[in-house]
């Protein structure tokens, strides 16, 4: 019984660029332009740029570069973060939100991510340095139950910190909570 290789043997003129001899890679200098024939485009000449468009170029290039600052081994912040402002703030976006507002199970839930996010960007507004958010609002109907609520951190009780506020209505207690967790 005769074994048959998997690939066809090519002879004569379809043998490759080198005349039976196969190219080592797809990027082979000697075979570029057949490359393009073959992927059915056409080489593209370099491009020539002028110093108005280098210039251009260059600087949409330095606007998405990333900056990277040194540490600073700071260990403190300069504006540390004073929890009766951040409570305030909380407070008083969850009474403004929430004042006329009856429980949906439905809606509750894009109600809390809209909150959280609101209470977010006016805490970011406070412009307290080095310190990282994490905002959790909770909505739930009054049923006449007990609710106990936890979380677990790994926390430095000298420099993180976190606050909440509550708001009740008629049919529902609302509760944010705002962890500040400092970051050198």
């Amino acid at each position: 019984m005769e074994k048959r290789s998997k690939m066809p043997k090519v002879v004569g003129a379809d043998a490759g660029p080198e005349g039976g001899k196969r190219r080592q890679s797809l990027f082979d200098k000697d075979g570029v332009s057949a490359n393009y024939e073959a992927l059915g485009m056409a080489p593209v000449e370099e491009e020539h740029f002028s110093d108005s468009m280098k210039t251009r170029l260059l600087a949409f290039k330095a606007h998405r570069v990333k900056i990277r600052y040194a540490n600073t081994y700071r260990l403190e912040p300069r504006n540390k973060l004073r929890d009766y402002l951040v409570r305030n703030k909380a407070q008083a976006i969850l009474t403004n939100r929430l004042q006329e507002a009856k429980y949906d199970g439905v809606s509750s839930r894009s109600l809390c991510a809209s909150i959280s996010d609101e209470i977010l960007k006016a805490v970011k507004e406070l412009n307290f340095d080095r310190y990282k958010y994490v905002v959790s609002v909770l909505i739930v109907e009054k049923a006449g139950q007990a609710i106990n609520v936890a979380s677990r951190w790994v926390w430095d009780a000298q420099r993180d910190t976190w606050v909440s506020a509550k708001c009740e209505t008629e049919t529902f207690i609302a509760l944010a909570l705002v962890m500040a967790c400092y970051y050198e």
